[in-house]
Protein backbone atom coordinates (compact mmCIF):
# COMPACT_ATOMS: atom_id res chain seq x y z
CA UNK A 1 0.00 0.00 0.00
CA UNK A 2 2.78 2.88 0.88
CA UNK A 3 4.83 1.87 -2.61
CA UNK A 4 1.00 2.60 -4.37
CA UNK A 5 0.20 5.55 -2.43
CA UNK A 6 4.06 6.79 -3.34
CA UNK A 7 3.60 6.15 -6.87
CA UNK A 8 0.14 8.22 -7.18
CA UNK A 9 1.42 10.71 -5.35
CA UNK A 10 4.59 11.29 -7.33
CA UNK A 11 2.64 10.85 -10.57
CA UNK A 12 4.28 7.63 -11.62
CA UNK A 13 1.41 6.08 -11.38
CA UNK A 14 -2.79 7.19 -11.34
CA UNK A 15 -5.56 5.39 -9.73
CA UNK A 16 -8.49 4.88 -11.31
CA UNK A 17 -11.37 6.82 -10.16
CA UNK A 18 -13.64 3.59 -8.86
CA UNK A 19 -10.94 2.38 -7.08
CA UNK A 20 -10.68 3.30 -3.67
CA UNK A 21 -7.60 2.65 -1.28
CA UNK A 22 -9.59 0.00 0.87
CA UNK A 23 -10.68 -2.04 -2.41
CA UNK A 24 -6.82 -2.19 -3.23
CA UNK A 25 -5.52 -2.90 0.23
CA UNK A 26 -8.32 -5.72 0.14
CA UNK A 27 -7.42 -7.23 -2.82
CA UNK A 28 -3.61 -6.54 -1.86
CA UNK A 29 -3.98 -9.01 1.03
CA UNK A 30 -6.13 -11.67 -1.23
CA UNK A 31 -2.97 -11.68 -3.58
CA UNK A 32 -0.89 -12.96 -0.17
CA UNK A 33 -2.70 -16.29 -1.30
CA UNK A 34 -0.70 -17.48 -4.40
CA UNK A 35 1.41 -20.29 -2.13
CA UNK A 36 1.93 -22.09 -4.58
CA UNK A 37 4.98 -20.87 -5.40
CA UNK A 38 5.96 -20.66 -2.22
CA UNK A 39 5.36 -24.33 -1.76
CA UNK A 40 7.14 -25.46 -5.08
CA UNK A 41 10.68 -23.00 -3.52
CA UNK A 42 10.12 -24.89 -0.23
CA UNK A 43 10.01 -28.38 -1.65
CA UNK A 44 13.09 -27.34 -3.43
CA UNK A 45 14.74 -25.81 -0.52
CA UNK A 46 13.98 -28.01 2.51
CA UNK A 47 13.84 -31.49 3.80
CA UNK A 48 12.02 -33.54 6.35
CA UNK A 49 10.62 -31.74 9.34
CA UNK A 50 11.93 -28.17 8.05
CA UNK A 51 9.57 -29.01 4.79
CA UNK A 52 6.75 -30.08 6.93
CA UNK A 53 7.34 -27.20 9.24
CA UNK A 54 7.76 -24.27 6.26
CA UNK A 55 4.45 -26.21 4.55
CA UNK A 56 2.77 -25.34 8.30
CA UNK A 57 3.59 -21.58 8.16
CA UNK A 58 3.01 -21.44 4.19
CA UNK A 59 -0.72 -22.78 4.91
CA UNK A 60 -1.25 -20.55 8.04
CA UNK A 61 -0.16 -17.26 6.23
CA UNK A 62 -2.28 -18.23 3.28
CA UNK A 63 -5.20 -18.09 5.25
CA UNK A 64 -4.57 -15.73 7.63
CA UNK A 65 -4.25 -13.47 4.26
CA UNK A 66 -7.38 -14.95 2.65
CA UNK A 67 -9.48 -14.32 6.12
CA UNK A 68 -8.01 -10.55 6.48
CA UNK A 69 -8.47 -9.69 2.35
CA UNK A 70 -12.44 -11.29 2.50
CA UNK A 71 -12.95 -9.51 6.09
CA UNK A 72 -11.73 -5.90 4.63
CA UNK A 73 -13.63 -6.44 1.19
CA UNK A 74 -16.67 -7.44 3.13
CA UNK A 75 -16.46 -4.21 5.54
CA UNK A 76 -15.97 -2.44 2.34
CA UNK A 77 -19.11 -3.83 0.86
CA UNK A 78 -21.44 -3.68 3.62
CA UNK A 79 -20.71 0.54 3.65
CA UNK A 80 -17.34 0.82 5.31
CA UNK A 81 -15.58 3.76 6.34
CA UNK A 82 -14.82 4.92 2.84
CA UNK A 83 -16.66 2.37 0.37
CA UNK A 84 -15.22 0.39 -2.23
CA UNK A 85 -15.15 4.09 -4.15
CA UNK A 86 -13.28 5.71 -1.34
CA UNK A 87 -12.13 9.36 -0.77
CA UNK A 88 -9.53 10.28 -2.90
CA UNK A 89 -6.53 10.35 -0.09
CA UNK A 90 -3.77 12.41 -1.87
Amino acid sequence: MGFAWLAVRSGLAARPAELGWGALAGGGMLAGISFTMALFITGLAFQGALLDAAKVGILGASVRSAAGGLAVLTWLARGGRNRLAGTDCR
